[in-house]
């Protein structure tokens, strides 16, 4: 049976490290939109740099653009068996999108869909980004205030140079939550109306929120 994940939830809210180590135990690809999309701002190409006025911004990526991005992404070869879906969909015309790109890609096939909503108090959050630093060279996260490194600019995993994501500010963090619950949220009455929806308390730590998420997946018992 194809495995379709999606994550969705806050910006900061621990679902990019979640989604990896998820994806290294159940063999199936972690489509981060985010860095897709980062991707197709550094390429240089006009929709990446349409795709930047909107991030830098903390607003949501036009739909048509973002949806041609993962559609040519799911139709991969890695995705055949399915896949973990972060951060999009990330509003009802987004999840609309998605459904007839899953129409279309998935044919007659049995599929599982199961939606992951992590749910962190605001406050919390903005710690979080404020604080995170990203390894440039091997995408390794860190939380300077949470985490006991033995040098704040470099990663341990890899040795490369972490840093800050420009949107990694609290004036913009505020922005994005601001379009997260407006937009965003939305989505979790939609999914759990699918009875698709699992709700995970993402205020915990790594290990307590991964083993939530994988009782969930084993158990198969909707919240």
């Amino acid at each position: 049976m194809k495995k379709e994940y999606i994550f969705i939830g806050p910006p900061g809210s621990g679902k990019g490290t979640q989604t990896k180590k998820l994806s290294a135990e159940y063999n199936l690809p972690h489509i981060d939109t985010g860095s897709l999309l980062r991707e197709e701002v550094a390429s240089g190409s006009d929709e990446g740099k349409l795709a930047n006025s909107f991030m830098e911004k903390g607003n949501l990526v036009p739909i048509e653009l973002v949806s041609k991005i993962i559609k040519n992404r799911l139709l991969k070869n890695d995705c055949k068996d399915g896949f973990i879906l972060d951060g999009y969909p990330r509003s009802i015309e987004q999840a609309q999108a998605l459904d007839k790109i899953l129409e279309e890609i998935d044919g007659k096939n049995t599929v599982s869909h199961k939606v992951f909503y992590f749910n962190v108090a605001q406050e919390k959050l903005i710690e979080r980004l404020v604080n995170r630093r990203t390894c440039e060279k091997c995408g390794a996260i860190y939380n300077l205030k949470t985490m006991q490194l033995k040098n704040n600019e470099v990663c341990e995993k890899c040795g490369g140079k972490l840093t800050r994501r420009d949107d990694d500010t609290e004036e913009v963090a505020l922005k994005r939550f601001k379009t997260y619950f407006n937009q965003t949220a939305p989505l979790i009455e939609l999914y759990k109306n699918r009875n698709w929806l699992f709700e995970i308390d993402a205020s915990k730590n790594i290990d307590e929120i991964y083993n939530d998420l994988t009782g969930a997946i084993k158990e198969n018992v909707h919240s």
